[in-house]
């Protein structure tokens, strides 16, 4: 069921999940920032996944009101030697100062260092358990075991991050009461579209993933930076998918984050 209430004003939209400490932006960031705010993006979370981009993540929500900081580890990064608990100590050190716990999970992309993979997922499990933040989910060909894993936690407030799993395992996210994204990249990627299709509009998010996933058709060969301002898109193709009005989508949107960030 579609929620009803009309509270659309421009300034409303929502970047669930970004890398502004990406070496894309570094020399044209306040730019990047303006262009978001000039397209009507209120809130936009940057993700940490290692002990440098967490630091700049902190930094970054400290100079741009509408930056919200996010802290994790990628899990590829464990392969460089982080001293996890080192840098779990210093995410609990800030978590006045934080959003959300992420971006975190498993990838099995090269089917590497699995059992330590998810020895260290856990721990990070944990720590969100312990200071009761949402958390934002890394989770390319691991889904099964993700979702296995998170709801052996007591952990409610979910969002998996770009989501490549079937079917089966997207209605048990649903089922489970956590929440999906459409990525900017939705508007060709037929993935994110049949999830679309199938997770309620009270359980969505739309993120850009930035400087990746960038909506519009690429020209060949070359790669184009996509931005925070272009989250408008992911909600455009969320509206046509769900044959709703493009602002009951960005209110609805609105809401679910005020449901799991408050």
């Amino acid at each position: 069921m579609f929620i009803n209430v009309f509270v659309f004003t421009c300034g409303m939209l929502i970047d669930i999940h970004s890398h502004l400490d990406h070496y894309y932006f570094k020399d044209d960031l306040d730019k990047v920032i303006g262009n978001a705010r000039k397209a009507g993006v209120k809130i936009i979370l940057t993700a940490g996944i290692n002990p440098e981009t967490n630091r700049k993540a902190l930094e970054l929500a400290g100079k741009y009101n509408i930056v919200k900081a996010c802290l994790g580890i990628y899990p590829v990064q464990y392969d460089n030697k982080i001293n996890l608990d080192d840098e779990l100590k210093f995410i609990e050190k800030n978590e006045n100062k934080i959003v959300a716990i992420g971006e975190v999970g498993l990838d099995y992309k090269e089917r590497k260092n699995i059992n330590e993979q998810k020895r260290l997922f856990e721990k990070i499990i944990q720590l969100t358990e312990k200071l009761n933040k949402p958390i934002i989910i890394h989770s390319r060909k691991a889904e099964q075991d993700c979702i296995e894993m998170l709801q052996s936690s007591k952990l409610k407030k979910i969002i998996m991050h770009c989501f490549g799993g079937r079917k089966s395992l997207v209605k048990k996210i649903i089922d489970n009461g956590w929440f999906l994204t459409a990525p900017t990249c939705i508007t060709r990627a037929t993935q994110f579209q049949e999830n679309v299709k199938l997770t309620p509009i009270t359980q969505l998010f739309c993120e850009t993933d930035a400087p990746y996933l960038n909506p519009f058709k690429p020209k060949t060969g070359e790669f184009q930076r996509n931005e925070p301002a272009f989250v408008i898109e992911a909600y455009k193709k969320v509206a046509e998918i769900k044959g709703m009005e493009l602002k009951e989508v960005i209110n609805n949107v609105w809401m679910n984050f005020q449901t799991v960030f408050r």
